[in-house]
C-alpha cells in the first residue's frame, strides 16, 4: 500500500461524509469566511468541533481553508476566527497571507500551518522560507514538474511535507492568481467569489472602424479559449511518491456528491493497489473535461510509461497529447455515470433498499452501485414503492424517499447511478 496521504475535498456537510466514507485519509474544508470557496455551503465555527470529532473516529485528519488574500478590515474577525479553530481539534490550516500565518502563530500556535498553492511555491529556497515562518507542509504550485519537485524535496528539511494537486479542474492562472471574475463581474477571485469566467465562450471584436464581431468557431459550439482540460494523475502515482510528495490532493468543493465519492474512491483504490484499468473507467465516469497530466512532464513531451504503460489506454484517457492544457471548443464537458439515489438503509430479509431519490429512474432499468472499493455491482430495478407502501411507475421527485427492490446487498451511504457507457 502507498505512504501517499489521500486528501479529498468537502464543501459541505454531505459531501464531507461522503469523502470519509470513501476513503480519504484527510479532508480539506472551509467556514463562512476567509475560504476561497465562499459559494460553497461551507462549515461554521459551532458545529467544526462536532465535524472534526466525527472524522478523528474513523481515523480522518481535518484541514481547514484559511486562505483568502486579508485586508485590515477583515483583521478582528480574523482573530476570532482563529481563536475559534484553536479550539475545534482541526490538524491544521491552509493558509496563504502572511497575516494569517503571523496570527496564527500567536494565537493558535499548537496548530500546523500548510502553506495554500496560491502562494505559488516554485523553489526550495521559498520552501524553506515558508518553513522558517512555521509551516510545516508546503502545497506545490501545479506548475511544477515532477523532476522539479524531486529536486525540490533533495534541497529542504525532511520534515517539511510536500502536497500536490492530482486531480480536477485547474486555472489559467498562475495558481489561481487571476483578476478576470474582479474586473468582469466585480467578484474578487483571489477572496473566494470566483465566477470562472475563463469556462465562458468568448466573441472577438474588430478594433477597426466597423467594430464587426468575430466568433473564433472551431466547431458549431464556438469557441473556449481560455478553458483549461481537467488534471488526472492517477496513472503516475509512484512517480509522485519517489518524487518525495507525502500527499494528494483531489480539487472539488463545489462539486457534486458523485464527484466526491467517484474520485475519493478511485484514489483510494489506486493507493490500495487496484488494477490501473478500474481506477481509469471510474475516473472516466466523472463529469470532467477532456484530462491532461498537466505541468507534470513538461520537461519531456514523452508522458508515457511509469506505472500505466498502455499507449492506447492513455490516448482514451488523455487523446493524443497527455500534456496538452486547453480545450478549446465545446468547453469539453463528459460523464458516463449520473446519480440516481443515495442509499439509506437495506432490508436483507426483503432485499429492499431504502433510498434517497436524486434523478429519475424507472422499473426495469439498470443502476450500478458505488461503495467503497466496490464499483463492479449493477441490478435491475423490478419495484419501486413509496413509504407508505404506493407502487411507482417511476422516481421523479429529487430527495424522496422511496423503497426499491435491490437484490444487490447495499449499506447506507452507498451511490446508486446509473452508467451512460457501461460495458
Amino acid at each position: 500500500m502507498s505512504k501517499l496521504e489521500l486528501l479529498a475535498p468537502a464543501g459541505n456537510t454531505e459531501r464531507f461524509l461522503t469523502a470519509v466514507r470513501y476513503g480519504a485519509d484527510a479532508v480539506y474544508l472551509g467556514l463562512n469566511a476567509f475560504s476561497l470557496r465562499n459559494l460553497a455551503d461551507n462549515f461554521s465555527l459551532e458545529t467544526l468541533p462536532d465535524t472534526v470529532s466525527y472524522a478523528h473516529e474513523r481515523g480522518v485528519k481535518v484541514y481547514v481553508t484559511v486562505n483568502s488574500f486579508i485586508r485590515d478590515d477583515d483583521i478582528p474577525e480574523l482573530e476570532a476566527t482563529l481563536e475559534g479553530l484553536k479550539r475545534s481539534g482541526a490538524d491544521a490550516l491552509i493558509v496563504n497571507d502572511p497575516a494569517v500565518i503571523s496570527l496564527s502563530r500567536r494565537i493558535a500556535p499548537k496548530l500546523p500551518l500548510h502553506l495554500s498553492t496560491q502562494a505559488n511555491t516554485l523553489n526550495s529556497e521559498a520552501a524553506k522560507f515558508w518553513y522558517d515562518q512555521g509551516v510545516s507542509r508546503i502545497v506545490l504550485a501545479r506548475e511544477l514538474t515532477l523532476s522539479e519537485i524531486s529536486r525540490l524535496r533533495s534541497r529542504i528539511p525532511d520534515e517539511l511535507e510536500l502536497e500536490m494537486f492530482v486531480h480536477g479542474a485547474m486555472c489559467v492562472s498562475y495558481s489561481g492568481r487571476c483578476l478576470l471574475s474582479n474586473y468582469i463581474d466585480g467578484r474578487d477571485s483571489n477572496r473566494g467569489e470566483c465566477v470562472q469566467p475563463c469556462r465562458w465562450k468568448y466573441d472577438f471584436r474588430e478594433a477597426g472602424k466597423n467594430g464587426e464581431w468575430f466568433s473564433l468557431e472551431e466547431d458549431k459550439s464556438g469557441s473556449y479559449i481560455l478553458n483549461s482540460r481537467d488534471m488526472c494523475l492517477a496513472p503516475y502515482l509512484k512517480e509522485i511518491e519517489d518524487a518525495g510528495v507525502s500527499c494528494i490532493k483531489i480539487e472539488g468543493r463545489m462539486k457534486s456528491i458523485l464527484y466526491v465519492a467517484t474520485a475519493t474512491n478511485a484514489y483510494r483504490m489506486a493507493l490500495d493497489g487496484a488494477p490501473i484499468e478500474t481506477v481509469m473507467t471510474e475516473l472516466q465516469r466523472l463529469s470532467h473535461r477532456p484530462y491532461t497530466t498537466g505541468f507534470a512532464f513538461r520537461e519531456s513531451e514523452k508522458c508515457r510509461g511509469g506505472t500505466y504503460g498502455k499507449e492506447r489506454s492513455l490516448n482514451i484517457l488523455y487523446g493524443e497529447n497527455p500534456g496538452e492544457l486547453m480545450e478549446y471548443r465545446t468547453g469539453g464537458y463528459t460523464q458516463e455515470a449520473k446519480i440516481s439515489a443515495v442509499v439509506l438503509d437495506y432490508d436483507e430479509a426483503k432485499r429492499e433498499a431504502l433510498i434517497e431519490q436524486r434523478n429519475n429512474f424507472k422499473p426495469g432499468e439498470s443502476l450500478n452501485i458505488l461503495a467503497p472499493g466496490d464499483v463492479s455491482r449493477s441490478f435491475n430495478v423490478t419495484a419501486i414503492r413509496n413509504e407508505e407502501g404506493e407502487l411507482r411507475d417511476s422516481a421523479p421527485h429529487p430527495k424522496e424517499r422511496l423503497v426499491i427492490a435491490c437484490p444487490e446487498p447495499v449499506k447506507p451511504g452507498d451511490i446508486l447511478r446509473k452508467l451512460t457507457n457501461a460495458n
